[in-house]
């Protein structure tokens, strides 16, 4: 997985004066909930969890499966850490289904999962039955893209947005559009000076247009590697209009893995893996986090320096405290590995740039939590590490794990969509939910089936605004973690 990583940039930068400081909490508790053995899976890379339906908890592995397959796997887990093998890819005639998942998986509004390959898009439902959507390099010197990395997003319209780091006129990635039933538009091919391999997310703003990045490319040529230029962060149109909103330095990031978030204040986060304050153990900059407008002028709000962390590939999270927590591949215990770089951390951060280490990973619990975090509706972070664990059934290191992190934040419910018009079908997912008296959008009372205790169905009642989505239990209420938008 390494030679996938290593895009250094090699030209000395200006130090950055940056806010934010590295402190230790003590307060949260850090669980070890599965390792991986190899025939359920190996290195989850790059990979965030979704929730389901259900409750319980979905993701892919890059490597591993049955029968000694080495493709990857997708795979349910229980908050409590029970694992269920549900897809060993490489498993169809001929490959189609491709293999190898670089990206985790969305759930989309019919309750299946969609999520890419490194030759296909899928769908795959709750009980694992896969469906190949389309198959990648069907159209002449791959004109449709090649490689598709970060994970899907379903839009407004009900299409899945996504990119692929490879391919396209140039040859330096795509962003494509596919319909739930496979029909895939290419919306952009990057040609370097716009970027070049796009290896994290999209996201749709709240201006219904997609925000991304790219690892390389961009205006500046202070970086080297496969490609000039140290990435960039665009916006594009759903009909495919891209804007650079900005071309990295260096010293302000290089490198960039992952994806964006938009902020409750309107604004854009995310992290480059390199790059940033040339201070600490990291020869080309350790990685930053980064704010930047939807007009696109950039915040450094945080440099690592190995100490805090290094190597940051996730996108962020920001948790129900209004507070951004995430991961960085490397840094903090130098001793804990081979090659003395570090097993990696997870980090919250406050939105004006202050650092808390909240967990440092020794490999045995642990190595590389490249794949980020995610808040389940019980309020508690989970996520996986490429490597690192107790189980010795892998070569070279241990196979990965699955943990979780409470923090003390509460439960709340999250809606399927996250907007739409009145009348439209909306899911809400969420925890203890069986005995529910009551759901409201932004105060307007709607009629509802409760499912189960993890799913409650409802459509947006008549005179419904912009607010959150309240569902009052047998005892308490909970909100939706983001306001529900009405078109």
């Amino acid at each position: 997985m390494s030679d996938f990583r290593w895009g250094w940039c090699g030209t000395a930068w200006a130090v950055l004066v940056f806010c934010a400081t590295a402190v230790v909490s003590p307060a949260q508790t850090f669980t070890s909930l599965f390792s991986f053995d190899r025939t359920d899976g190996k290195a989850p890379y790059l990979v965030s969890l979704v929730q389901g339906t259900d409750g319980n908890l979905y993701g892919t592995t890059q490597y591993g499966g049955a029968k000694k397959l080495n493709f990857g796997t997708v795979f349910r887990v229980t908050p409590s850490g029970a694992l269920t093998s549900l897809y060993t890819f490489c498993g169809q005639p001929g490959c189609a289904d491709g293999g190898y998942p670089y990206s985790g998986l969305v759930l989309g509004t019919d309750g299946n999962f969609y999520g890419t390959t490194n030759g296909a898009v899928f769908r795959i439902t709750p009980a694992g039955t896969l469906t190949v959507l389309y198959n990648f390099c069907s159209q002449p010197n791959c004109a449709d893209g090649s490689g598709p990395v970060g994970a899907l997003v379903q839009a407004s319209d009900g299409a899945f947005y996504g990119t692929t780091n490879a391919g396209g006129t140039d040859n330096k990635g795509t962003i494509f559009k596919i319909t739930a039933t496979g029909t895939l538009t290419t919306l952009h091919s990057f040609d370097g000076t716009d970027g070049a391999t796009p290896a994290g997310a999209l996201i749709q703003g709240t201006d219904g247009s997609f925000y991304g990045t790219t690892e390389y490319g961009g205006a500046s040529f202070a970086c080297g590697g496969a490609f000039l230029g140290c990435g960039t962060v665009f916006k594009i149109t759903p009909g495919g209009t891209l804007t650079t909103l900005h071309s990295f330095k260096g010293n302000d990031g290089n490198n960039l893995f992952s994806g964006l978030i938009q902020g409750a204040d309107g604004n854009f986060y995310g992290t480059t893996a390199e790059g940033g304050s040339l201070s600490g153990a990291c020869a080309y900059g350790c990685g930053t986090i980064f704010k930047i407008t939807p007009g696109g002028a950039l915040t450094t709000l945080h440099s690592f320096d190995s100490t805090d962390g290094s190597y940051p590939t996730s996108s962020l999270i920001q948790a129900t405290d209004g507070n951004f927590y995430g991961t960085t591949g490397f840094g903090a215990d130098l001793s804990c590995d081979i090659g003395g770089v570090g097993c990696g951390t997870i980090f919250k951060m406050t939105a004006s740039g202050t650092l808390t280490t909240l967990h440092s990973f020794n490999g045995a619990d642990g190595n590389d939590p490249s794949g980020g975090l995610f808040q389940a509706t019980s309020g508690i972070l989970y996520g996986t590490t490429a490597n690192g664990g107790i189980s010795q059934a892998c070569d070279f290191a241990p196979c990965g794990t699955i943990f979780s992190l409470a923090v003390g934040l509460g439960p709340f419910v999250e809606t399927l969509p996250a907007a739409g018009k009145v009348g439209a079908a909306v899911k809400i997912l969420g925890s203890k939910l069986t005995g529910a008296t009551s759901v409201t959008f932004n105060g307007t009372p709607a009629a509802f089936t409760v499912v189960s205790g993890s799913l409650i169905t409802t459509t947006v009642p008549a005179g419904a605004t912009t607010g959150p989505v309240q569902v009052t239990k047998p005892v308490g209420t909970v909100s939706s973690n983001i306001p529900f938008r009405v078109r």
